[in-house]
C-alpha cells in the first residue's frame, strides 16, 4: 500500500474507534469494513481487527472500571463461558455468506430498539439475568465473537439493554471488558492458524488508540444515558449494514 492509502485507512479506523469506544465497543466490525473496502485479504483482516480491539476495548474497559461504571458479576456471568468458545471460534473458518446476513438483520433489529424511546429505555429498573440464561448466552456470544473476528460486545450490549439487565453506562463498561477478553481468546485461536499481520499495524494501532481516548472520554463523562443508547443504535445500524452489504 502507498502512503496515502495507509493514511486514509488509519484515519477511518481512528474515527471508527472514537465512535465505537464511546459506547464501550472495540470497533472490530468497522475495522473489518474498512479493510474490506481496501481489499485486504481475509487472512489479514480477522487477526488485525482483533489486535486493534485489544487496544480500544482494553483502554475503554480501564476507563469504565476506574469510573465505577462496571458490573463484575454480570461480566463474569457471560465471560466465563464466552472466553473458551471465542478461542474455538477463532480456529474455525466458515463461509461468511452463511452468518453475515443473519447477524446483520439481528443488529438492525437491535438498533431499531435502541433508537425507539431511548429516554424511557434508559430509565427502566434493572435486574440481573439468571445463570441459566447468562452461561449458555455467553458461550454463544463467544463463539460468534471468534467466528466473526469481533469481541462479541456488538451482540452483548443490545441483549443487556433489551432485557434491562443493566443501565446504559454500566452496559458499556461490561461490553468493553467482554470484548477485551474475547479478543484475546479469539486472537490466540487465530495465532494457531499462523495468521498474517500487516506491516502497517503500528500505524493503525496509533490511530485507534487516539480515537479510543476521545470516545471513552465522551462515553464515561459526557454523553447522557439516552444519548448513549442513540449512539449505540447508530453503531449497531452501521455494523449491521457492514455485515449485510460487504
Amino acid at each position: 500500500m502507498d502512503a496515502s492509502t495507509i493514511l486514509l485507512i488509519a484515519l477511518l479506523m481512528g474515527a471508527a474507534a472514537a465512535l465505537y469506544s464511546s459506547v464501550g465497543h472495540g470497533g472490530a466490525s468497522a475495522y473489518l469494513g474498512v479493510m474490506a473496502l481496501f481489499s485486504l485479504s481475509p487472512e489479514v483482516m480477522r487477526p488485525t481487527a482483533l489486535a486493534l480491539n485489544l487496544v480500544v476495548a482494553g483502554y475503554g474497559a480501564w476507563r469504565y472500571v476506574r469510573a465505577g461504571e462496571f458490573n463484575p458479576r454480570l461480566f463474569l456471568a457471560f465471560a466465563v463461558t464466552a472466553i473458551p468458545m471465542a478461542f474455538i471460534g477463532g480456529r474455525i473458518q466458515v463461509p461468511p455468506e452463511i452468518y453475515r446476513p443473519m447477524l446483520g438483520a439481528v443488529l438492525w433489529f437491535a438498533a431499531a430498539r435502541m433508537l425507539w424511546r431511548p429516554t424511557a429505555t434508559a430509565a427502566r429498573p434493572v435486574r440481573a439475568p439468571s445463570l441459566k440464561v447468562a452461561l449458555p448466552g455467553g458461550a454463544a456470544l463467544g463463539l460468534l465473537a471468534g467466528l466473526t473476528g469481533t469481541g462479541g460486545g456488538i451482540f452483548l450490549s443490545p441483549l443487556i439493554l433489551l432485557f434491562a439487565w443493566e443501565t446504559p453506562r454500566h452496559t458499556s463498561g461490561v461490553a468493553a471488558a467482554f470484548i477485551f477478553v474475547n479478543s484475546v481468546a479469539g486472537l490466540a485461536g487465530q495465532m494457531t492458524l499462523l495468521p498474517a499481520l500487516p506491516p502497517e499495524l503500528p500505524i493503525f494501532v496509533g490511530a485507534v488508540a487516539a480515537g479510543a481516548v476521545l470516545g471513552a472520554w465522551l462515553g464515561v463523562r459526557r454523553l447522557p444515558q439516552a444519548a448513549l443508547l442513540v449512539t449505540l443504535g447508530l453503531v449497531l445500524a452501521l455494523a449491521g449494514a457492514k455485515l449485510i452489504f460487504t
